[in-house]
This record gives C-alpha cells, sequence and structure tokens, in this order.
C-alpha cells in the first residue's frame, strides 16, 4: 500500500513539474525580444534581380545600385541592378509583374514616377496599385528646379516673371503627362499666377535623359530631384533656381527654397523605396525591412548617401502603403483638375 502512495506521489510530482515547466517556457517566449521565436528565413539563397524603371544615371538608380552593393555584401548574394526604361516606369513595373518571380527574387526599386504619379494619371495601366506590395522607403530627394548655367535668370524671382509673361515659350522635361516633374511644374504656375495649359512637355526618359537637354538650351526648365541635378549642377552646366522643400537642402545650403521666394503650396517631392509582386511571401517582406531599416542607420551607408546626395527617410510595408496610396489621391484630383487622366 505504501509502495502505491510513494507512486501516486512521484506521478503528481512529476505532473506539477511539467506544468510549471511549461509555464516558464510560456513567460520565457514573452519576455523574448520581437521576432526572436520566428522561425529564421533562409532568405536569399541566389542572386536576386533589381528592376530600375528608367535610364542609368538618375536618382532612383542610384538608390538602387547603393543598397544592392550593401545588401548584396550583407547577404552574401549577387543582387543585379537592370535599367528597363520605358512609358514612364511602367514598361519596367508591367516587367517585373508580369515575368518576374513572385518569391522576392525579382524586386522593383520605386520612385514617386514609377509610383504615385503613375497610377494617377493613367486608368488604362496593364496593371493595378494593389499588384505591387510596397516593402520600404529607402529616402526623398525633394525637387530643384534648374535651368542652363548661362540662362538669363538670376534667380527664381526673375524666371517667375518671364514666365508669367511667356508661358506659351516654357519647355520643361518630364517622362509624361502625369509625371512627378509635370505635377511639380503645375504646382509652381499655379502658385505664381502662370497659366499652365500653355507650357509645352517635352518627353524624356529620366533625368539621365532630361538633364543634358536643359543644360544643353534644348529644354528651358528641368524639375528632378537635388541628387540628380548635383553632378551637372557642380560641373557648372545647370543652375539651381530654388528647391521645393520646407528647409534648405543640406546639399545646396545657399540655394533658397520655393516657399523662402514666395512660391507657396508646392508639396511634390521625389522618393525612392522598394516593392516586389503582391505574392512575395510576408517573411521575406520582414527580412527587407528589417535589413533596410538597419542599413539606413548604418553610418558608412549614411556616408554612402551623402556622396549620393540623397537623404535617407525609411517607412516599413504598412506605412509606405498608406504614404503611396494617399499621394496617388492627391496627384488624381490634380491630374482630374487640369484634364490629364488618359
Amino acid at each position: 500500500m505504501k509502495r502505491i502512495k510513494k507512486v501516486a506521489n512521484l506521478l503528481v510530482s512529476v505532473a506539477l513539474l511539467g506544468v510549471l515547466a511549461a509555464g516558464c517556457s510560456q513567460e520565457t517566449a514573452k519576455n523574448s525580444p520581437a521576432g526572436s521565436s520566428e522561425k529564421e528565413v533562409k532568405y536569399p539563397t541566389k542572386p536576386i534581380e533589381i528592376t530600375v524603371p528608367f535610364a542609368a544615371g538618375g536618382g532612383t538608380d542610384l538608390n538602387a545600385r547603393a543598397m544592392s552593393e550593401y545588401l548584396s555584401e550583407k547577404w552574401g548574394q549577387p543582387i543585379n541592378v537592370v535599367n528597363k526604361p520605358g512609358a514612364g516606369g511602367a514598361t519596367g513595373t508591367l516587367e517585373v509583374l508580369k515575368k518576374g518571380s513572385k518569391d522576392g527574387y525579382s524586386i522593383l526599386t520605386q520612385s514617386a514616377s514609377a509610383g504615385s504619379a503613375l497610377f494617377a494619371g493613367n486608368q488604362n495601366l496593364p496593371f493595378k496599385l494593389e499588384d505591387l506590395r510596397f516593402i520600404a522607403r529607402l529616402a526623398v530627394d525633394p525637387l530643384a528646379y534648374v535651368v542652363k548655367a548661362d540662362a538669363p535668370w538670376n534667380n527664381l524671382k526673375e524666371f517667375n516673371e518671364w514666365v508669367k509673361q511667356n508661358p506659351d515659350k516654357l519647355t520643361f522635361a518630364s517622362n509624361g503627362t502625369t509625371a512627378i516633374a509635370t505635377f511639380g511644374v503645375i504646382q509652381w504656375m499655379d502658385s505664381i499666377g502662370a497659366d499652365f495649359s500653355k507650357a509645352k512637355l517635352v518627353m524624356t526618359n529620366g533625368s539621365g535623359d532630361a538633364l543634358p537637354k536643359v543644360a544643353g538650351g534644348h529644354i528651358v526648365l528641368g524639375v528632378q530631384g537635388v541628387s540628380e541635378v548635383a553632378n551637372l549642377v557642380k560641373a557648372g552646366k545647370l543652375k539651381i533656381l530654388g528647391i521645393a522643400s520646407s528647409e534648405r537642402s543640406p546639399y545646396f545650403p545657399d540655394v533658397p527654397t520655393l516657399e523662402e521666394q514666395g512660391v507657396k503650396g508646392v508639396t511634390v517631392t521625389q522618393w525612392y523605396g522598394v516593392s516586389a509582386p503582391k505574392e512575395v511571401p510576408d517573411e521575406i517582406v520582414k527580412k527587407w525591412e528589417k535589413s533596410i531599416e538597419e542599413m539606413l542607420n548604418d553610418p558608412a551607408y549614411q556616408e554612402k548617401l551623402k556622396s549620393i546626395v540623397v537623404q535617407p527617410s525609411y517607412l516599413n510595408s504598412d506605412e509606405f502603403t498608406k504614404y503611396v496610396k494617399d499621394e496617388v489621391e492627391r496627384f488624381k484630383q490634380i491630374a482630374n483638375e487640369k484634364g490629364l487622366v488618359k
């Protein structure tokens, strides 16, 4: 009888230890750093392709190449950048969505032009905004209003007066009728009271195509990101008349903002980010988000951004998605008011 009682007590003790162990295990999991209990993702295990939907040399291209160099070293796999320009960014986007893989090995580098502006002004694209999974925003790049270096205008005020008197003589470079540069020109001309309908858009394929034409005097005005105009400005080929930003650019502190020169209401800005086909797995998105955030906080990468004249500005996937959707609606309103929707 005593032996039976001892066995029963032993079983009860074992059961209690099991309960305590399970409780401790649950408590440990609760107190673990976020994500530590997640299964480690084995990615990437092969080369990744990043598509830039514009020509080489522009802001989207420079950001894609800086990011690919950093993450390639971090992840130990090649990340290859390819340029597929055309149709205001639609050609490269379609290439990724229709021909790219859905497992995180086909990535698209986005900008405001190939993202928000493209969707806002085109109702007949062969893809929808919802076909993309926006992963993270990398950087912002305020718009600089540039003319050729020996143009007769010494500041924005003089240029504004000439444009108001001669709107039909104003030509400006843009990737399309609803590209980021077009929206920048619309807001600026509306602000100074000039007639946008008389200005002439000259279609170009990214800043690498547009800015040499402005520098050569073939197009009067270029409206591109600060990073995109920097080299030609420093080379004495272009002149910045103003920058659309709430604060002066740290890269051109002597150039006044548009608002300082009396031009109000220009809110359009360039940005660069990363997206993929909507089917990309959540765990791959998380890996990109985490790695990009770490990258942007790395002093070595921040020095790299300074060399390409870009300002880091991280948004995670949810924040980036909301930002793009809100911007599309704002651009749609402008496009509808000007009768630009195709």
